[in-house]
């Protein structure tokens, strides 16, 4: 028998199933015997005969020690669990050729189709991958087509053949483009089921209802039934008998129907004990709205990490603690399980927020400016269910049409880059992220902290083509537009005003935000009576927004007799439903005293977008907001409809040879330290992705200098090795274009004299490099991001003027495009000056290779390369430092997992 080893922490997980129910996978153990028994003891004849071919009551002893004892290397066994229960199990056992193991599954009856077998394989081979193996083959029955179907269907090139009655398959198990977008399309509909299920529920159960009016279970009770709600409602409370006209319950099981979704509302000291009971009920989610957790100190976060494990463990989702509740607006479910005081409008937008402050300003400012809602979620503490399970949903719910999101703390960036980035190819995403917090985690998640540039998650934003907003009132601003207007489909802004001071104020601010100005209107005659001016009024937008140059108009007004705003909104609303493009309206003073201002105007349908009506005209009292707001929505416009290229890996790259390399080196890297790499290394490494390094050598004497330029070729270079010297011409740290030895001895004896008050340091020397313009690329592995790939011009732009661009690999080719336009100094590259174009393309072609290189191998803490020398013809790179640690487990992996 192996001996028992030890695996990583980050080999467990939970995870979410594809019935939007929750698990725990981890990897056997011997403790695991009893429970294996129960499992294939509770299986039926059919199920035990395709697993072991032939059909046995009881395992062994023996093989129930085979079964349990691994050695997490040559032998890998997981187990998913619900409580204490074993629901499926898979395993490998590494064969004869080591690159190469046999795979296996068996899933309980009762818990099949839920996706247990695909979680399994993923989770299988990562693990085989990280320990050397690249293919796994598997002996089938033709009759267990499940089974064959989890491999089919996951995305591998699998290979069969029928031998001796069996289907034999194998298959490679590096992770695939299809592979890829397989588990990502799985883990999209386990997500967005286990939010539509806590914002559907066909039952609610409010525990610790009280008969206390003003408290908090008491209102979230009077606001559920109020609200509407179509499913069951319940009360539970020890110590009432009668609630809200209905007899309320001792305990969650004594309810006479199982409840879906379990509202508790009790002392925070009290919250596991009813997540316990809620678990043997058989309750399938949390709403959390208690306070005391990870606001309380180191107890408060125990306490979270204990509810949030219990729960999971459990098959729960958990929304909170310190939840301000859901809503959903829709007809059929009309749930208002929160602490609005009503149910609001329904209409398009879906809203996410965590602290309960944030959700109440959120609110308040929607039903303010008559905003109709689809569906809200607070998430609280975030401890669970978070804006990532939101988005997975809402890009599914065709209730939502814009999807607004206050974000305090981002847990996985890398995942939520990677759904915001296929949510608003088809909806626009509004986040607000406050400037002054940061990028952190939520209170009670495990401990990072980011180390990437402070432009790093704006860049990941632009990247994923979210409206970057800093408050709430600008997402409101942005909110209240797209959801009520056409998207515009150009920068063609036309303004219209009936003063001349006020229209040029507005064309300025529009000018300043890089739109056009198609038109510019400032002789509007308003007041001749509402019979003459409106019809004006509305013959002059609809003209200047009939041009198809035009794509959007700003209406600025100032108070004029006998007209109201509610007229003019009107007349606007028709003017932007006649053409077909937006219209937004801006009123710098009250026309009439109690006249609303700011939000969606349009009396005849109600405002707020019910059903069948139309949503309103927005309108703004600060015409500089309205153009902001209209700007944000052009740039969002212009990212959706552009090519956002591909993802391709460059020609020549062998990521297999750089994952075995690196694992020569890893060895080396001691607790948290870094290793940095050798010239060779470094070289030899760069080479597995088609990057070659200029070669250099280091020497002590002359005689070797020369030697070495002789064996380079002439001319050459000589600099220094430090780090803050070698690029500074100015300071004696480089000489160049030395052509003879004579002149390369004379250089050299010079270069020591000046660089003696800084110290003594090592030389090299170095063939000589086409000119060009000098560039920096820097790539890290942050805790929170991931992969950070940065790109400036070399020299002072990045050293004095912070001058760099950021993007977060995966990039596609376009990414990489912008990437290199980004920064304010990349037009040095362009033909500047009247100097000649740079090699874009070679540029290009490089950075593609380095983003693929830092994306695929998280052990690389640092790559830098300074300079890259980017000629008329092509891309040299002079100098590169590469230093590797520990890898750990990013956020955002090739296995599905709910991280903390």
């Amino acid at each position: 028998m192996a001996e028992q080893g030890h695996y990583p922490e980050y080999w467990e997980a939970d995870v979410v199933l594809r019935d939007g129910g929750t698990g725990h996978l981890r990897p056997v153990t011997p403790g695991d015997a009893q429970a294996l028994q129960e499992f294939h003891m509770k299986q039926s004849q059919s199920s035990i005969y395709l697993r072991f071919f032939t059909y046995k009551a009881k395992l062994s002893n023996k093989e129930l020690a085979r079964f349990t004892n691994v050695d997490y290397r040559d032998r890998v066994a997981f187990v998913i669990t619900i409580g204490t229960e074993i629901i499926g199990i898979g395993r490998y056992d590494r064969l004869d050729d080591p690159t190469e193991a046999e795979v296996a599954f068996n899933i309980a009856d009762g818990h099949q189709g839920r996706g247990l077998g695909s979680i399994l394989l993923e989770h299988l081979a990562a693990a085989a991958r990280e320990n050397g193996i690249r293919r796994f083959s598997a002996e089938v029955l033709p009759e267990n087509r499940k089974m064959i179907g989890v491999f089919a269907d996951a995305g591998y090139e699998v290979r069969r053949h029928f031998d001796d009655g069996v289907i034999a398959l194998d298959f490679n198990i590096d992770p695939t483009d299809k592979s890829r977008a397989v588990m990502e399309a799985r883990e999209h509909r386990a997500e967005a089921r286990s939010v539509a299920d806590l914002l559907s529920p066909s039952s609610v159960a409010v525990i610790g209802a009280s008969r206390e009016w003003g408290s908090v279970g008491y209102q979230l009770l009077e606001h559920i039934i109020e609200g509407g709600f179509t499913g069951s409602v319940y009360a539970v409370n020890p110590e009432a008998f009668e609630l809200a006209g209905m007899v309320c319950h001792a305990r969650i099981a004594d309810v006479p129907e199982p409840v879906q979704l379990a509202i508790i509302a009790v002392p925070y000291d009290q919250v596991l004990t009813v997540a316990e009971e809620c678990a043997r009920a058989g309750v399938k989610e949390l709403l959390v709205v208690s306070a005391g957790f990870a606001n309380d100190g180191e107890r408060g976060l125990a306490r979270q990490r204990r509810l949030v494990r219990h729960a999971r463990a459990n098959g729960m989702r958990v929304v909170g603690p310190a939840s301000l509740g859901l809503i959903n607006t829709r007809p059929g479910v009309s749930l208002n399980a929160s602490m609005a005081p009503s149910m609001p409008l329904r209409g398009g937008l879906g809203l996410f927020s965590q602290s309960a402050g944030i959700g109440v300003l959120l609110y308040a400012a929607a039903q303010r400016r008559s905003l109709g809602l689809s569906s809200t979620v607070s998430a609280g503490n975030r401890a669970d269910v978070s804006g990532n399970d939101a988005m997975q949903y809402w890009e599914d719910d065709t209730d939502t049409r814009v999807v607004g999101m206050y974000l305090e703390s981002v847990g996985n960036p890398r995942k939520f880059s990677r759904i915001a980035r296929r949510l608003a190819t088809s909806k626009p995403v509004i986040v607000a992220k406050s400037e002054v917090t940061g990028l952190k985690l939520p209170p009670g998640h495990a401990v990072r902290t980011t180390q990437a540039p402070a432009g790093a998650l704006d860049a990941m934003l632009r990247q994923s083509g979210v409206i970057r907003v800093s408050t709430n009132e600008q997402l409101m601003d942005v909110a209240q537009i797209a959801v009520s207007q056409p998207l515009p489909a150009g920068r063609s802004l036309a303004v219209f005003s009936n003063n001349a001071a006020l229209g040029r104020v507005v064309a300025d601010a529009a000018l300043g935000l890089d739109l056009e100005l198609g038109s510019l209107q400032t002789d509007l005659v308003l007041d001749t009576g509402m019979s003459v001016a409106l019809p004006l009024l509305r013959a002059a937008v609809t003209k200047t927004l009939a041009d198809d140059a035009v794509h959007a108009a700003v209406v600025t007004l100032l108070p004029s007799p006998g007209l109201t705003v509610e007229k003019i909104a009107q007349c606007l609303q028709d003017c932007a439903a006649e053409t077909g493009k937006p219209v937004v309206a801006a009123f710098t003073g009250i026309m009439d005293p109690g006249s609303h201002v700011e939000g969606l105007l349009n009396p005849e349908s109600g405002g707020g977008g019910s059903e069948g009506r139309q949503p309103g005209l927005p309108c703004f009292s600060s015409p500089g907001a309205a153009v902001a707001a209209l700007a944000s929505l052009i740039r969002y416009t212009e990212w959706s409809a552009r090519d956002h290229g591909h993802f391709t890996e460059p020609a020549g790259a062998d990521p297999d040879g750089a994952h075995a390399f690196i694992a020569g080196l890893v060895s080396r890297v001691s607790g948290d330290g870094l290793t940095r790499l050798t010239s060779g290394e470094t070289a030899a490494l760069l080479r597995f992705y088609g990057v070659e390094l200029l070669p250099s050598v280091p020497f002590t004497t002359a005689d070797e200098a020369v030697a070495a330029a002789d064996s380079l070729g002439w001319p050459v270079a000589i600099k220094t090795m430090d780090e803050h010297l070698r690029h500074r011409l100015d300071l004696g740290g480089v000489r160049l274009n030395i052509s003879t030895p004579e002149e390369l001895r004379s250089d050299i004896a010079q270069m020591k004299q000046a660089l003696e008050p800084y110290g003594n340091f090592e030389l090299e020397v170095q063939s000589m490099a086409p000119s060009g313009q000098g560039c920096t690329v820097r790539a890290i592995e942050d805790p929170l991001l991931g992969p950070v790939l940065s790109f400036g011009l070399a020299g002072d732009a990045v050293n004095l003027l912070d001058d760099w661009a950021h993007g977060i690999p995966p990039l596609t080719d376009t990414d990489v495009a912008d990437l290199v336009r980004a920064p304010r100094a990349s037009g040095k590259l362009f033909g500047y000056q009247g100097l000649p174009r740079a090699d874009v393309g070679a540029l290009e072609d490089l950075i593609s290779r380095l983003a693929l290189l830092k994306d695929e191998h998280p052990e690389i803490a640092l790559l830098e390369i300074n300079p890259v020398l980017v000629s008329t013809t092509g891309v040299t790179v002079l100098s590169a430092d590469i230093r590797i640690g520990n890898p750990q487990q990013r956020t955002d992996s090739a296995r599905r997992a709910m991280r903390n």
